[in-house]
């Protein structure tokens, strides 16, 4: 036997193809009862403020994985919080989010989330430099970790935690780039197992995911030390381009984001719940690809993404055909899209209602409250 031959080979990872094919019977399955299954009722009364006057605003399709379904943003005139109505209920949440984060899609978005250093780094510098770094720091819905790596180049003597619902954060900790991983429903675990061990909260596009909000924002006070802070960052559903591009605006992000707070009503329940509101930026968290999504949700409504699992099978070579002339063809749309994202619309990002994400820092006051309104 010869030295090579000897040297055990590591297993070929199977074909996008094979992949798909070897997730579809499950996909089917979970259709073979339709998609209303996967919808809670629908409200009649905001879930923010209680009032019964809301308007639609948005009504679209899964336009990232092209899972069947439709889904129904709705906002409230009087508080103008915007809602998906009807919500995903359990196990429409998972089957929407399965295969997104983790799983099929595991790779392509990790490589999408590691090449953003500079935007984490920025976000990790919230204090002065000459405030005392943090000593525990846990980011909830950390994913596989990436901003904790990146925050911990500028608090290298900091521990970071990392919680999130699925196994990325289970990677996460593998990988090193969190200290320690915890899997599960924050406001349950912040009650007791995390009460008042953190300097540093962080929900950074976290808490439009969450089926509720101010739960989530009471656990972080349960989970904060007095004196800690709370960073949060999310779309904002005030910016001008989610009325102009309707259901091509990237950040609607349809059907995992369920909650757009405004922040209006982010400020008014944090000092509700006894933080003091330090810091309040729409420039420096807007990311400025706002003509560059609108175009590229075009083409994908135009010609939908080619085989996936939740297809009865798999699209014939015209349509493959069909769907790379289209993209070609779209290329110099989206090279003009990118520019003018770049060099007009990113200079203007914080003017009006020009950005399409606020972030909020947080002071958490020994006065304060954590209980339920």
């Amino acid at each position: 036997m010869s030295r090579e031959s000897a040297i055990p080979r590591t297993p070929e990872k199977p074909s996008r193809a094979e992949t798909v094919a070897a997730l579809r019977p499950r996909y089917q399955a979970d259709l073979t009862r339709g998609t209303e299954r996967f919808f809670e009722p629908r409200r009649t009364d905001c879930p923010w403020c209680g009032s019964t006057r809301l308007a639609r605003r948005l009504l679209t399709k899964d336009r990232y994985q092209n899972k069947p379904g439709r889904f129904r943003l709705d906002t409230c005139r009087d508080c103008r919080h915007v809602f998906q109505n009807p919500r995903l209920n359990g196990d429409g949440l998972e089957f929407y989010y399965r295969d997104f984060y983790d799983g099929m899609g595991e790779i392509e978005l990790g490589n999408v989330f590691a090449g953003r250093d500079k935007v984490y780094r920025r976000r990790a510098m919230f204090q002065e430099p000459s405030a005392e770094p943090p000593k525990t720091w846990l980011d909830v819905g950390t994913g596989h970790g990436h901003f904790p790596e990146v925050a911990r180049t500028v608090f290298p003597d900091t521990r970071f935690d990392g919680l999130d619902f699925t196994a990325g954060v289970e990677l996460a900790e593998r990988t090193g780039r969190i200290d320690r991983a915890i899997r599960g429903s924050f406001p349950e675990l912040a009650e007791e197992r995390l009460a008042g061990s953190y300097d540093v909260v962080s929900m950074f596009h976290y808490l439009e995911h969450s089926t509720d909000p101010r739960a989530e924002l009471r656990a972080a006070r349960r989970a904060l030390r007095p004196g800690g802070h709370l960073l949060i960052e999310v779309p904002d559903p005030e910016c001008w381009f989610g009325r102009l591009f309707g259901r091509f605006w990237l950040p609607w992000l349809q059907p995992q984001h369920l909650h757009f707070v405004t922040v209006a009503n982010l400020r008014e329940e944090l000092t509700a719940l006894g933080f003091t509101v330090t810091a309040e930026e729409h420039r420096e968290p807007s990311d400025t690809v706002d003509l560059l999504g609108a175009v590229w949700l075009a083409l994908n409504a135009i010609a939908p993404p080619d085989d996936s699992p939740s297809l009865a099978k798999p699209p014939g070579r015209l349509r493959w055909l069909l769907r790379c002339a289209i993209l070609l063809a779209g290329v110099p749309a989206l090279v003009v899209a990118t520019t003018l994202d770049r060099l007009l619309l990113k200079p203007l990002a914080g003017l009006g209602k020009m950005s399409n994400a606020y972030r909020v820092v947080a002071r958490c006051d020994a006065s304060a409250h954590s209980g339920p309104r």
